[in-house]
C-alpha cells in the first residue's frame, strides 16, 4: 500500500445508546478503539454513517460506523466507497462461530447468515472484500440468537470485548503496514467446532 493510500475501516453495528455494549455492536467498538489510538474524532455525518479521518502509523485512515442499522449496512458502505477512492478497506463485525475474545481476518468470503455482511454483498455485488470477524460465541448453547446478539454484556464480558478490540486494532495496524497475509498468520483464531446453535450468524 502506498504511503498516503487511504485505508477504510467500517465497523458494523446498530445506532443508538440502547445498543451500546451489545455483541452485535462489536464492530463499532473496534472503530472506536482505532479512533482513540489515532486521535481521530468520529463526528462527520456522511454517506449514512458517522466517520472520521486522520493518520495512523504513517497511513491515511478513514473510520466509519454506518447508521443504517445492521440489515442495511451495505447502503452506507457503497456510498462510502463511491465518495472517496480507497486502496484498502475492511469490515469489522461480530461472529457467533468464534468464542468471545477471538478474532479472524479473511481477505474475502461468503457472508454466511450475518445480515450486515449480506447487505454489503448485495449492495456491492461481490464477496471480494476483507473482513475481520470478532468472536461473541458463548460456551453454552444459545436459545434465541437475536436476543443473544442484542443483550448487554456483563462486566466480565465487556472486559473481554475490550481486550479483543485492542487485539483487533493491532491486527488492522499490521494489515495496513505489513499486509493481510502477515496479519492473518499472527492473529487468526483456529476454527471452532460447529454446533447446532452456533453454526449460524445473525
Amino acid at each position: 500500500m502506498a504511503e498516503n493510500a487511504l485505508f477504510l475501516v467500517v465497523g458494523l453495528g446498530n445506532p443508538g445508546p440502547e445498543y451500546d455494549w451489545t455483541p452485535h455492536n462489536f464492530g463499532f467498538l473496534v472503530v472506536e478503539e482505532l479512533a482513540r489510538r489515532a486521535g481521530i474524532r468520529l463526528h462527520t455525518r456522511e454517506c449514512q454513517a458517522v466517520t472520521g479521518r486522520g493518520s495512523w502509523r504513517g497511513r491515511a485512515l478513514w473510520l466509519a460506523e454506518p447508521q443504517t442499522y445492521m440489515n442495511l449496512s451495505g447502503q452506507a458502505v457503497r456510498q462510502l466507497l463511491l465518495q472517496r477512492e480507497v486502496e484498502g478497506w475492511l469490515a469489522a463485525c461480530d461472529d457467533l462461530d468464534l468464542p468471545l475474545g477471538a478474532i479472524r481476518l479473511r481477505e474475502r468470503g461468503s457472508a454466511g447468515s450475518h445480515n450486515g455482511l449480506r447487505s454489503i454483498v448485495a449492495s456491492l455485488g461481490t464477496t471480494e472484500f476483507a473482513r475481520l470477524r470478532l468472536g461473541i460465541g458463548p460456551e453454552h448453547r444459545i436459545g434465541d440468537r437475536v436476543e443473544f446478539v442484542l443483550h448487554r454484556w456483563s462486566k466480565a464480558e465487556r472486559a473481554q470485548a475490550e481486550e479483543a478490540a485492542a487485539k483487533a486494532a493491532d491486527a488492522i495496524e499490521m494489515v495496513m503496514t505489513e499486509g493481510m497475509a502477515k496479519a492473518m498468520s499472527l492473529y487468526n483464531a483456529p476454527p471452532r467446532p460447529a454446533s447446532g446453535d452456533q453454526g449460524k450468524r445473525i
